[in-house]
């Protein structure tokens, strides 16, 4: 272990100073020695689905007031704040929101990210959480812009209860024709993530997984979990990981999958007969919080260190007073060497009443 310390490489800008951080192999560490590798960028707040987990109508209705585009960081601003990242060791950059495809022109943005590089000269990963939506549209000028991969969020097969879940008059036959051309055009493997809520949609399981089977697309189970304040989380409504996996292993028996990473937050595990792999991420039953190498930046400019943080960093105005890279990256290594958060392994009654930020503000 070793110390670094990033010097400004121009004038003074009111707030930020060199700062000594531990690292490890050149990456920055927080106080539980864990380095930035991830960030994940909220492009906006807004979203044309109102999943009752994520953003329910009676919260976000039509008289609900998103941010005005002014506030949200433009996509110049964005990539410099995710080049600064890169010399603390950032590796990986996923876009969500809201829906990141409802932001104009994601692809420009997509195409600067693409270009950063880490300091071994090598390039991000580069990926997006989308509904699916407009991906069939979309797809093809995304790939072509350089992302490398997408996720889909899609919680149900059958009909009405996907349209009851996310709360829209959307089909199911819309997002899975994105699925398949996000495959198509290269942006692969795609993962589903479908988040299981007891008493809702717990019955979609297997219908998941026998309809992901032989397909190539990687199907991930997601714990419902108390993000945010107003989505009427209740520990009663978690199906657990080990629950899930033992109900698709009684069908399709299962063997476990090596991490490909430090900080990957599925357990994996992939089918005997060769027709796949799925995941599971056990946030509730099984807390991560220890390999968790992410950050997360908000729609105009607040950096987050957890997915439930109540409070973030505000680097907007950094980068609009005409801060260097460098002197981006010193008041990146001074947010990221004071991380302390382990949500998850405290979970219970003294979070219970804790204000935390809303997963469709931050992303997921």
């Amino acid at each position: 272990m070793s110390k670094v310390i990033f010097h400004s490489d121009s004038r003074p800008v009111p707030g930020v100073r060199p700062v000594a951080a531990q690292t490890v192999g050149g990456a920055v560490l927080d106080t539980r020695s864990r380095p930035l590798r991830d960030l994940r960028i909220s492009v906006t707040d807004r979203c044309n689905f109102r999943c009752t987990y994520c953003m329910p109508r009676e919260v976000f209705g039509s008289d609900y007031q998103f941010m005005p585009h002014a506030e949200l960081l433009s996509f110049e601003e964005i990539a410099r704040v995710a080049e600064a990242g890169t010399r603390l060791g950032l590796r990986k950059i996923r876009l969500t929101g809201g829906e990141p495809l409802l932001r104009k022109n994601i692809e420009v943005l997509i195409a600067m990210l693409a270009a950063l590089r880490t300091p071994e000269g090598n390039p991000l990963e580069l990926t997006l959480t989308t509904n699916g939506t407009l991906l069939e549209k979309k797809a093809a000028a995304l790939k072509e812009a350089g992302l490398g991969r997408v996720t889909v969020s899609l919680d149900a097969l059958d009909e009405r209860l996907f349209e009851r879940m996310s709360d829209s008059k959307v089909s199911v036959k819309t997002v899975l024709r994105g699925i398949d051309e996000a495959a198509r055009v290269g942006l692969a493997p795609v993962k589903v993530n479908m988040v299981v809520r007891k008493g809702m949609n717990d019955d979609q399981i297997l219908p998941m997984a026998q309809h992901f089977r032989h397909s190539g697309h990687i199907l991930r189970f997601i714990e419902f979990m108390d993000v945010g304040s107003t989505n009427g989380w209740n520990l009663k409504e978690v199906v657990t990981g080990a629950e899930i996996r033992q109900l698709i292993a009684q069908q399709f028996p299962l063997q476990p999958v090596t991490s490909d990473y430090r900080g990957e937050v599925a357990a994996r595990w992939r089918y005997e007969d060769g027709a796949g792999e799925v995941g599971v991420i056990t946030s509730v039953s099984q807390p991560f919080c220890g390999d968790c190498t992410r950050a997360r930046l908000s729609p105009e400019g607040q950096v987050f260190l957890c997915l439930f943080a109540s409070q973030g960093h505000d680097v907007r105005a950094l980068v609009r007073s005409g801060a260097s890279i460098d002197q981006l990256a010193a008041r990146w290594a001074e947010i990221w060497s004071g991380r302390d958060d382990h949500y998850s392994e405290i979970r219970g009654k003294q979070t219970a009443a804790a204000r935390k930020i809303e997963m469709s503000y931050i992303g997921g």
